[in-house]
């Protein structure tokens, strides 16, 4: 198993995969998540191939964008390292990271857990490019592509969701700060993501603030 081959190989297959994809989940949005997997796996005891090949791989098929279908992601990241003649051992890590990697997976008490170290960097990685100035940016890119409003003071954030209705809400764009990318800053794994995290957690909350002052005529 030529494991720089199947990277290399990987990176032209998910850049050409989702070379259309919305602009909150495209290849720049993997590019970002794999630098910054590389960069947290620095201080981690990991394989760094699971960690680049499931950076590579962790949204080739984004459920939200199949009607909700979770099993299609997997099942391309199956089909196309079988080609590259990766290990079954591989293949189910990286089937396992798809999985288990998404915010909405830990409001499911009933799903099946899964844990590794591999994973934990590449949660931190994909969560780190949902906060902070890029986390805003993609955050209303998607709700614009959704059509949703930006904010509705009558609309309260809902706390309680289960994962499906996370899944099909509609609710307003700001509602989702409060709902997913504030909570994120304290699921962190790793001591690097924290870190990182603290920082663009308190960037999102002094935008909120300008927001709002801006939303009530005060700024």
């Amino acid at each position: 198993m030529n494991k720089n081959l199947i990277i290399s190989n990987t990176e032209n297959f998910v850049k050409e995969t989702l070379k259309n994809a919305e602009g909150g989940h495209d290849w720049f949005h993997i590019i970002r998540v794999w630098n910054n997997a590389k960069l947290i796996a620095k201080t981690e005891k990991v394989d760094s191939f699971i960690v680049e090949l499931g950076a590579l791989l962790h949204d080739i098929a984004d459920s939200k964008f199949h009607d909700g279908d979770e099993t299609i992601g997997p099942k391309i990241a199956r089909e196309f390292l079988k080609k590259e003649n990766a290990s079954e051992e591989t293949i189910l890590h990286i089937e396992n990271i798809i999985n288990h990697i998404s915010f909405k997976s830990s409001l499911d008490s009933e799903q099946e857990k899964f844990s590794s170290p591999e994973l934990n960097v590449i949660q931190d990685a994909d969560r780190l490019d949902a906060i902070g100035a890029i986390g805003i940016a993609r955050c209303f890119n998607y709700g614009g592509f959704k059509n949703r409003p930006l904010y509705d003071p009558e609309i309260s954030p809902n706390l309680q969701m289960t994962k499906e209705e996370y899944k099909k809400s509609k609710a307003p764009t700001i509602n989702h700060f409060y709902e997913k990318l504030l909570l994120l800053k304290d699921k962190m794994n790793t001591e690097t993501g924290k870190r990182i995290a603290t920082d663009r957690h308190n960037y999102m909350e002094a935008f909120l603030k300008q927001f709002y002052g801006e939303w009530n005529g005060k700024r």
